[in-house]
């Protein structure tokens, strides 16, 4: 196996049997709320640390407010980006999809080794249909795959089950899938994290408790005792 692009996140990499395969898409599922721009924050912040450029692409925050989040976790993002180690872009959906293709394009002026995309659901702004939005993923996917990144696209639903809900099928483009949400055990609101599927590789089958404090994400130990994680409602088994 090749060297895995490790995301930071110590029991997250665990799950992962390393990282992330290098030059791969890979999907960050889960309900507003439960984590999922903190991990690709950490995702970027992490690897500028080790060397790796990252590029945030955002659709719905602007840089300011990614400073400010960042640094509530104690992440100075504004001092990579100085440093010409991260850069963060606001734009649209139709506007990206553009420049991916343009002649001057971010991906080749900036040449990131790690990119996150915030978030595709905002591509179903161009088409509400399943076919013509399973061409804009294979678009973003592929051309991302191109510039040699390791990319996190997350999505966003208020179900747990996404299979539902990818209208898209993005499930089919994507080499890894990570799926976060809220839990209620025992009237206490938890996090959990499973990881669905990662391409060519093995993974960890089991849900997870993870929190999220200054300093990051911290993956703690798997449910037990429950089923029906993932529903949101879980219940005791036994």
């Amino acid at each position: 196996m090749s060297q895995q692009i490790q995301t930071g996140i110590a029991g997250l990499d665990e799950m992962l049997t390393g990282g992330f395969t290098p030059e791969s898409a890979n999907l960050v599922w889960g309900a507003p709320g439960c984590g999922k721009t903190t991990l690709g924050l950490e995702f970027l912040y992490r690897g500028a640390l080790q060397g790796s450029r990252g590029l945030w692409i955002s659709f719905e925050e602007f840089p300011r407010l990614l400073y400010r989040d960042a640094a509530g976790l104690g992440w100075d993002l504004e001092s990579l980006e100085q440093e010409n180690k991260l850069q963060l872009a606001f734009t649209s959906p139709n506007v990206f999809l553009r420049n991916l293709e343009a002649d001057d394009n971010l991906l080749d002026r900036f040449q990131p080794e790690r990119v996150v995309v915030d978030s595709i659901s905002h591509f179903r702004r161009i088409t509400q249909n399943p076919h013509e939005l399973r061409q804009v993923f294979r678009q973003v996917v592929n051309r991302l795959k191109r510039a040699g990144t390791t990319s996190l696209l997350i999505g966003e639903s208020s179900q747990a089950d996404f299979c539902r809900v990818d209208k898209g099928q993005i499930s089919f483009l994507v080499d890894s899938i990570i799926m976060l949400n809220y839990v209620e055990i025992d009237s206490e609101i938890q996090r959990a994290v499973a990881v669905l599927k990662k391409r060519g590789s093995d993974h960890a089958r089991e849900i997870r408790r993870f929190e999220i404090q200054t300093g990051g994400i911290t993956v703690l130990e798997q449910f037990h005792s429950r089923d029906a994680i993932l529903s949101g409602i879980s219940r005791r088994t036994g």
